[in-house]
């Protein structure tokens, strides 16, 4: 018996399912999950192929006519006889974020959808992209049944393509993920005066500016310029430090480390970071 085919109308309500099964709450608002990997039986996907960009176009006004449908007020809200009891669902600054990809799994049969999605807002492209480890799973299979899973699983193959590195984390807002999709990126706790790709949230041990990872393009190597005041080690060896503060000048020595494919960075003995290149 032939099982039913996934149609693009099926995909769009299961992205929106999955958006509306994943929200976070905060104290003043809620996060929706913002980034969807969409994976479809490669049947399904040959057949859809030709039209993905305007599925993927209806997915995303699905989901903003979704988002107003849940901040909608109340009539009584409306004429101010009540005040909302909830905070309104944010919009993600960086726009919806959707992949349609092929699923290879043994088990797949033709009209599955599956899609895990992850919550926090993606750094624009030219930055790097980064997001918290928490994901949403949705899977509506080909006879109807739904299922719905939340995870901090670690990104697959295909969702870490196209970075450099995968660097996984815990700072004071939680665990995160960070893909690494650009060639030299700064890692610190930030500020108005310092600009950084990976912004940490942690005790002032840790540099605004604490360290640059550098990639070499021809290479594929990566280098770790120390620039802290309390030191950045590599698999528990301290790596030299770049700064120079002779005569009360900061001078940059311009010094740097070897990073190996998988390492664990310590900044200032107080937070680490798993590193590991996706060379191999």
């Amino acid at each position: 018996m032939d099982r039913p085919a996934a149609t693009a109308r099926d995909i769009i309500l299961e992205i929106v399912r999955n958006m509306r099964e994943g929200l976070e709450p905060l104290q003043y608002s809620v996060l929706p999950p913002s980034l969807f990997h969409v994976y479809l039986h490669t049947d399904d996907l040959e057949r859809l192929r030709g039209i993905v960009p305007r599925i993927l176009e209806e997915a995303r006004r699905a989901l903003d006519a979704e988002l107003d449908a849940l901040n909608r007020a109340s009539l009584a809200e409306r004429m101010k006889f009540a005040r909302r009891a909830e905070p309104k669902v944010s919009a993600p600054d960086g726009g919806w974020q959707i992949q349609i990809l092929e699923n290879t799994d043994d088990d797949v049969e033709p009209g599955d959808i599956v899609i895990h999605s992850e919550l926090g807002l993606p750094a624009k492209p030219e930055f790097g992209a980064g997001s918290m480890t928490k994901r949403i799973a949705t899977r509506r299979m080909a006879n109807g049944a739904t299922s719905s899973a939340q995870s901090m699983a670690p990104l697959s193959a295909r969702e870490t393509a196209g970075a450099f590195a995968v660097i996984e984390y815990q700072d004071n807002n939680g665990p995160h993920t960070y893909l690494m999709t650009k060639d030299q990126i700064v890692v610190g706790r930030g500020g108005r005066d310092y600009w950084t790709d990976l912004k940490l949230e942690t005790l002032p041990d840790v540099s605004r500016e604490h360290f640059r990872l550098r990639r070499d393009p021809e290479t594929g190597k990566f280098y770790l310029k120390d620039l802290s005041r309390l030191g950045t080690t590599i698999n528990g060896e301290p790596a030299p430090s770049s700064v120079d503060n002779a005569d009360a000048a900061r001078r940059d020595r311009n010094l740097e480390a070897p990073v190996p494919d998988t390492a664990r960075i310590g900044l200032a003995g107080v937070l680490f970071l798993e590193f590991r290149s996706t060379n191999g």
